[in-house]
């Protein structure tokens, strides 16, 4: 007697191989995969050490200029993402470095990026001709479409995180680059001209002369100075939130939504010996440990955390933080493009 099921299964393969030259392929085989019960994520759980990062960082600018290599960075790459240069699904994260006297050279790109300064002092960035002077843990925004460069006239390595939606451009096949025809865009205004338009709560007043920032995106540099001092005055003031801690995102303040159309950032203050609920969510997230130390729990696996530490929590992992020191994280992630797509969803539990 024939064995149905398995007669079954040979007549499909069989109807799969006819229809393959037809670039025809059956859904009920991949249904599952295509439209989960939950997300699970191919991005895992990983830190970076800074110092390990940060020794092959120094060895490349022995080998390879700012100028030869356009952008002098060591992507952090998530292992479950091999060969995709991704941290998560949707973002990129790397480590740029330029060195004393150098200039990356100017340029600009579809892609959103964010820059957080792990280490030096006195270097720039550059946005439409107008520096942003960058300290430690400074954030720094070149926007899409804006013309960017860097350059280092200190006498010390300059050190920052890239934060960029490559996968996200990526995936809408969306991007475009253009190089300046000079090193460095001309100078449009002096430094610091937009952080006192714009950095405090204010703006200026519309009248008859176009500004020149775009109105859509007029912010791009958030001081360590200004952030650390804001998320201090709360933590001294405000009930804690048991899943985040003490937790500030930045802003875009020309519409109070986020920084950038796909990016989100934030800060956050676990006061010493404190340990958070645990909270899941869809946007994986990137995380830099800016001070003291303690641990993050993904689920269930604990990973110690140092300061300058890099380390991804993918996308539905519940976590939790646990502070032997006060802690302060910078971090970013998808979650204002997931809310404008209505597929931002987190679980308190």
């Amino acid at each position: 007697m024939t064995d149905r099921p398995n007669d079954q299964r040979s007549q499909l393969e069989a109807l799969y191989a006819e229809m393959e030259p037809e670039s025809l392929t059956p859904l009920w085989e991949v249904l599952h995969a295509l439209v989960p019960r939950e997300p699970d994520s191919s991005a895992v759980t990983h830190r970076w050490r800074y110092h390990n990062a940060r020794a092959y960082l120094l060895r490349a600018g022995d080998l390879i200029s700012a100028e030869q290599a356009e952008r002098r960075v060591l992507i952090l790459e998530n292992p479950g993402l091999k060969g995709s240069s991704s941290a998560t699904s949707s973002l990129y994260a790397g480590l740029q470095m330029i060195l004393p006297g150098e200039v990356a050279p100017c340029h600009r790109h579809s892609q959103c990026a964010l820059r957080f300064v792990m280490e030096g002092e006195g270097a720039f960035t550059a946005v439409d001709g107008e520096k942003a002077i960058m300290r430690p843990f400074d954030l720094v925004l070149t926007p899409g479409g804006q013309w960017h460069d860097h350059g280092n006239p200190t006498s010390s390595p300059m050190i920052w995180l890239d934060g960029l939606d490559i996968p996200t451009v990526r995936h809408f096949d969306a991007g475009f680059a253009e190089k300046w025809q000079e090193p460095a865009f001309p100078e449009t205004a002096p430094p610091g001209d937009t952080l006192a338009r714009y950095g405090h709560n204010m703006r200026p007043m519309r009248g008859g002369v176009a500004d020149r920032r775009p109105a859509h995106q007029p912010l791009f540099h958030y001081p360590y100075a200004e952030w650390r001092a804001a998320l201090g005055n709360m933590a001294a003031t405000a009930e804690i939130d048991p899943h985040l801690g003490h937790a500030l995102e930045f802003i875009n303040p020309a519409d109070g939504g986020s920084i950038m159309p796909t990016v989100s950032a934030h800060v956050r203050l676990i006061p010493q010996g404190f340990e958070t609920r645990a909270r899941r969510s869809t946007d994986g997230s990137i995380y830099v440990v800016v001070e003291g130390g303690g641990t993050a729990l993904i689920d269930g696996k604990p990973l110690d955390l140092a300061e300058r530490d890099i380390f991804i929590v993918p996308s539905w992992k519940t976590v939790q933080f646990a502070a032997s020191r006060p802690l302060v994280l910078f971090g970013f992630s998808d979650k204002t493009c997931q809310q404008k797509l209505h597929l931002f969803k987190e679980e308190l539990l």
